[in-house]
């Protein structure tokens, strides 16, 4: 009996252990898996990635050197990092809001950027090089100056979106005016003793109430957009109302891009209700500031004004030449003044703030630049 008690000890104490055993080699057996699979992945240099959850973000590049990043539409508010050219980036929704603000993602935040600074394709290093216009959009330091800095604030290109006709030739286009006019003064040419208020507020509809730099930024956008969708690189002088840009400083845009078109869209006003139709403005051949500049500039006048006339039905005023508009002195380039129409015209009026009539307006000069470039 004593003999049978100790041989159960024995074998209660032998199972015991082998459990014990057991379970110790599971766990170190489920360690060494562990281990092996992180061993196989930092053999194959399988980098850690962060979960995509913006599996539809589309990549884009950055097209304008000090571009501002910011943590909302605008420029109002906080900027969390200034990106520089080439710097790749997630769109996760283009166009966001009216004013032209695209929402991204960059190393893991998410934010918003000017959409005009935003290209499908990768920027070459020795492009324009250009600066995002909200780093100090209020500064008028440049009005002192008779001769404005080369480094004024300008943005970038927008992206191309790979059309024929466009052939990648650079358009500037200037919205004519702002919201708060700056009655600074400023010659009205490169070494001129006369001088004119940088800019203007500009007029407004006599029907609509609609202010002119409003309309002629609504405008400018589309034409941005449609003259981006034939294949131009589209430079804008502003994207936003609240702005502080002379008009000698939009000239300098369209100067540094080197613009083969520079584009100043405007409304016309009268104090005859009765006036109306579209006309174009550029120097004549004896401007004293670029006067050689006349016959490029009236070609693109005429080009412009037949394709919008054509287009909307409107009534041509003709080309006027002037030599007293800053905007055009300044220029090195092919320049034109565009007067859609007149505010003070109720039925121009409201025509011109009616969205598909904007659409026509944008046809016919998108067709005139084109026929300019092939003429």
């Amino acid at each position: 009996m004593k003999n049978i008690k100790m041989i159960l000890t024995a074998m209660l104490i032998s199972a015991l252990c082998l459990t014990g055993c057991g379970g110790t080699g599971t766990r170190a057996s489920s360690s060494a898996k562990s281990t092996a699979a992180v061993s196989s992945s930092e053999a194959h240099g399988t980098p850690y990635s962060e979960p995509n959850n913006e599996a539809t973000a589309e990549k884009a590049y950055v097209n304008g050197d000090n571009v501002k990043f910011r943590i909302g539409p605008g420029t109002d508010k906080d900027v969390i990092e200034t990106l520089k050219k080439g710097t790749v980036v997630g769109v996760i929704a283009k166009d966001k809001d009216a004013e032209g603000w695209s929402e991204i993602k960059y190393n893991g935040t998410r934010g918003y950027i000017s959409s005009q600074f935003l290209s499908s394709y990768e920027p070459e290093p020795d492009g324009p090089s250009v600066e995002d216009p909200t780093k100090n959009p209020s500064s008028s330091a440049a009005a002192s100056s008779a001769t404005p800095s080369s480094s004024a604030r300008q943005p970038s290109s927008s992206s191309q979106s790979g059309g024929s006709t466009g052939g990648g030739r650079i358009v500037c286009i200037d919205p004519g005016h702002q919201a708060k006019g700056d009655s600074t003064p400023e010659p009205i040419g490169p070494g001129a003793s006369e001088t004119k208020a940088r800019v203007t507020g500009g007029t407004s509809g006599v029907a609509t109430g609609l202010p002119e730099y409003k309309l002629t930024l609504q405008v400018s956008l589309k034409l941005q957009a449609e003259l981006s969708a034939r294949g131009y690189t589209v430079i804008m002088t502003r994207s936003s109302d609240n702005v502080n840009i002379s008009n000698s400083e939009r000239a300098a845009i369209a100067n540094n891009a080197g613009a083969g078109a520079f584009i100043r869209i405007h409304a016309n006003g009268s104090t005859n209700q009765s006036a109306h139709g579209a006309l174009t403005m550029c120097q004549t051949a004896s401007n004293p500031y670029n006067g050689s500049l006349h016959g490029k500039s009236y070609e693109l006048s005429k080009a412009v004004l037949s394709g919008l006339v054509s287009a909307t039905g409107c009534a041509s005023q003709g080309v006027s030449l002037v030599d007293n508009m800053s905007g055009i002195n300044w220029a090195k380039v092919p320049v034109t003044i565009v007067e859609m129409g007149y505010m003070s015209n109720p039925t121009e009026d409201r025509n011109m703030a009616d969205p598909s009539y904007q659409s026509k307006i944008v046809a016919g000069i998108a067709n005139g630049i084109d026929a300019y470039f092939g003429r």
